[in-house]
């Protein structure tokens, strides 16, 4: 009997060729979306989650507020790992750790002759206990035994490997590694962690080498309980009866003992909180490591909607080209039913035609997924394998295709199945309210269609908008023709600095260099609270700190309101600040502000106000603008960066590329051990609206298949339509009715359908638009003619598309047309 079903839908798909192939199409864009989407979705889900216990495995992280301002990081004071242990109560495991700043490591190569391995990042100091939280297979050594005493370090199998290339795991214990100057034994190698994890970790140095070594007991500032470093990080595992919010509570309790808050520290506050490991791979606010991958809960929320409409679209298509040809299939139900077939056999006989073609679709989009994959590799996270042998991923398809399969088939199979035999023999299957009820549910699908659609379009063009607006506003600063350097950080010196300055001077390409902290704009944030005292009032506010020369302001045109620009000899005696911070402090006018002093370093140091500059964002447009003070300083921090302005390129464009080039070689010459690594300023910004122009890609992938799905159905509903209607287009022309009138009778209830979703469609797609402009501080307005043109686009696509059909139906033979009935 199954045989017989696949038999008669075979037979059904070959009759309906272009039907089917309508519905295979539009199904297979949506399952695709789905796999692909899946393959997503399951690759960031599964971070991290083979750690035995992990549900009781927190992360320490810091949280901080000042005057309102809230501060999140990773990373706890270096006495609060020892605190914990001797302290807390119902913690099983304190592993504390500490990354290093990319070292040069050292190891014995042929002769006793050192190899070098350069700036070797994901390099810890940890002790036995994160070995204790984490799951590493142990290939050589004991775990027991293998961090216990300073100078000893683990190594995982890839990194050994790297070391000591043909060496056997065992006869590499012993080995000597030497970070920079810290020389360690090799006393353990763990095997690489291949499955999806954030903990790229790969030497682990014992924490103990702390105790024996001077600059890491300063870097690490273990009696320091006011100094937070995201490179110091504490996890701890909870034993199964302790609760997260009371251990926060004692955490706290044990800061607070340690470092009661101060008088002068009214508004400002300092607290831990427990991130669950769960949540390490998706909290933007605190991050996962230096080379980890933040994946956003919100994106992926996004990717699953855009699946299901996707889905949703093709389901539509099938449901509403099923039912419109139902009137074709009515005698086959009627014969059926009269030999003896029951309701429940008709009805299995339609889902396995469903199913014949959901399944097609289904082969369809797995032989397309590592097309799309690569097509979209830009978007899709790094690491993302396809093996369709998972058992997760089977399941997945398996479940996919019986819901796709019920969703698209089971009305249809309702409906057919439900004909009476009678009625259908005498021609009369199809009775007024049959045929109202089918219609209407046709026309609501089709209105859903297009409510679908026109959201994306209206979603693509705002995001498109904002893109524009923050890529094309005067952020308050040049941004062209700019290239930023950064000097390494240990061999930055004052000497090597104005020797390298001499040079880049000294290219003709060269404009103007400065020789300061980062650009206007960047990702990294320097700031500390400042003081002002207005009379006897102090206003303390969080500043962010921009370290520059006398040529900073004047390289990046940064405007002056009042005073003047930082001069040669201004080091740690003057300040220029921005307009926010002017009326922060009180003044009404820049130039009340020329003058005042500061208490900079909670009044360490004095400093006076020389002058007052416009303001000039310094992140993205999603970050407001804060107070900001520019000043120079001497400190290998504060002169790290060098900073070019080029002259306009000549009609060759070969300069920049030229200059580039003499900066390299020059730069050889000082720094010869370090990589030459440049950025240009816009480019750089650019960098800050990653996520949106990938979501804008996405919308635009979206908009599109969306579009394509719409237009396919319309186009084989037009095709039933003028089908049906054969006969009263014929007598329509011989009495009279041209193409144009014809054209019109059959595309206004599609006019009409399009209007309703327009309707419907503008206020969701004016709160979501909304919802999402709320993450700028600063955006474009959300236009009347967004939704205007966005409904247009989907007008003129559909009119366009049905046109085909009914315009071949308007310019037929009536003759034909009258014969043919």
């Amino acid at each position: 009997m199954i045989k017989n079903y696949f038999k008669i839908a075979f037979r059904g798909f070959w009759k309906h060729k272009l039907f089917t192939l309508i519905n295979v199409i539009g199904l297979s864009i949506g399952i695709s979306a789905a796999l692909v989407i899946y393959l997503i979705v399951h690759f960031d889900l599964t971070f991290d989650k083979f750690h035995k216990d992990g549900d009781r495995i927190y992360r320490v992280v810091s949280n901080y507020s000042f005057q309102g301002e809230k501060g999140y990081n990773s990373g706890v004071c270096g006495p609060l790992a020892g605190a914990v242990k001797s302290q807390a109560t119902g913690v099983e495991v304190a592993a504390p750790f500490y990354t290093l700043s990319q070292p040069n490591v050292f190891i014995a190569g042929k002769g006793n002759v050192p190899v070098r391995f350069k700036n070797q990042d994901n390099i810890v100091l940890a002790g036995p206990e994160y070995f204790k939280i984490f799951n590493y297979k142990w290939l050589a050594g004991s775990q027991k035994t293998a961090l216990n005493a300073p100078n000893q370090v683990v190594l995982t199998s890839d990194q050994a490997k790297k070391y000591f290339a043909s060496v056997p795991y065992n006869q590499m214990i012993g080995k000597i590694v030497t970070y920079d100057t810290i020389k360690t034994t090799v006393t353990g190698i763990v095997e690489t962690i291949t499955e999806n994890t954030d903990f790229s970790f790969h030497d682990f140095i014992s924490y103990s080498t702390v105790t024996v070594n001077k600059d890491l007991k300063d870097q690490l500032q273990l009696t320091e309980w006011e100094s937070t470093s995201s490179s110091s990080q504490l996890f701890i595992r909870i034993s199964p009866t302790a609760n997260a919010a009371r251990m926060e509570k004692q955490l706290n309790s044990i800061l607070k003992k340690n470092s009661p808050p101060k008088p002068e520290d009214k508004g400002n506050t300092h607290g831990f909180s427990l991130q669950p490991l769960s949540d390490l791979h998706f909290n933007e606010n605190y991050g996962n490591f230096d080379s980890g991958q933040i994946a956003s809960k919100n994106t992926m929320y996004g990717l699953l909607v855009i699946a299901s409409f996707l889905l949703v679209l093709g389901c539509i298509n099938f449901i509403n080209l099923t039912t419109a040809q139902a009137t074709q299939r009515a005698k086959e139900i009627g014969i059926r039913k009269t030999m003896g077939s029951s309701r429940k056999q008709l009805i299995s006989q339609f889902l396995s035609e469903t199913f014949l073609i959901t399944l097609i679709a289904v082969i369809i989009s797995v032989m397309l997924t590592p097309l799309i994959l690569k097509l979209f590799s830009d978007f899709v996270p790094k690491g993302i394998k396809i093996d369709f042998l998972q058992p997760s991923l089977i399941l997945f398809l398996i479940v996919l295709t019986a819901a796709v399969s019920l969703l698209s088939g089971f009305y249809p199979a309702i409906m057919l199945s439900g004909y009476k035999p009678i009625l259908v023999l005498k021609n009369q299957a199809n009775s007024n309210s049959s045929k109202t009820r089918n219609a209407w549910l046709r026309k609501s699908l089709t209105v859903t269609q297009f409510i679908i659609a026109q959201f994306f379009i209206m979603a693509t063009v705002l995001v498109s908008k904002q893109i524009y607006y923050a890529l094309h506003k005067d952020l308050g600063f040049k941004k062209d023709a700019i290239v930023f350097i950064n000097s390494p950080w240990k061999n930055r010196t004052a000497s090597r600095n104005q020797v390298f300055l001499n040079k880049l001077r000294a290219i003709p390409q060269v404009q103007l260099v400065s020789v300061g902290g980062a650009p206007p704009s960047s990702g990294s944030t320097h700031s500390t609270l400042v003081s002002y005292m207005d009379g006897k009032k102090e206003i303390k506010t969080d500043v962010e700190l921009k370290f520059a020369d006398e040529n900073y302001m004047n390289l990046y045109k940064i405007k002056l309101l009042a005073g003047r620009a930082i001069q040669k000899g201004d080091t740690g005696k003057f300040v220029v600040i921005n307009n926010t911070y002017a009326r922060v402090l009180g003044f009404r006018s820049p130039h009340e502000a020329i003058g005042k002093t500061l208490l900079h370093f909670n009044g360490v140091k004095a400093l006076q106000v020389v002058g007052v500059v416009a303001d000039f964002y310094q992140k993205s447009l999603h970050s407001p603008i804060k107070p900001i003070a520019i000043y120079t300083g001497t400190s290998p921090f504060m002169t790290g960066t060098f900073h070019i302005a080029l002259k306009p390129q000549s009609a060759n464009g070969d300069d920049w590329k030229v200059a580039i080039a003499d900066m390299k070689k020059s730069w050889k010459e000082i720094y010869p051990d370090d990589d030459f690594e440049y950025n240009f300023f816009d480019e750089d910004i650019a960098k800050f609206y990653e996520a949106e122009q990938h979501t804008s890609t996405l919308l635009n992938w979206a908009t599109g298949l969306s579009i394509f799905i719409s237009c396919l159905g319309l186009l084989g509903l037009a095709i039933y339509t003028t089908n049906q209607r054969t006969k009263e287009i014929g007598v329509r022309k011989v009495l009279g009715a041209s193409v144009a009138q014809i054209v019109t009778l059959l595309s206004t209830e599609l006019i009409w359908l399009i209007v309703l979703a327009f309707v419907l469609v503008t206020p969701l797609a004016w709160y979501a638009m909304h919802k999402w402009m709320e993450n700028f501080a600063d955006r474009t307005a959300i236009s009347w003619w967004i939704f205007t043109s966005s409904g247009a686009a989907m007008l003129l696509a559909a009119v366009f598309t049905s046109s085909f059909q009914t315009v071949k139906a308007a310019i037929a033979n009536p003759v034909k047309s009258l014969r043919s009935e």
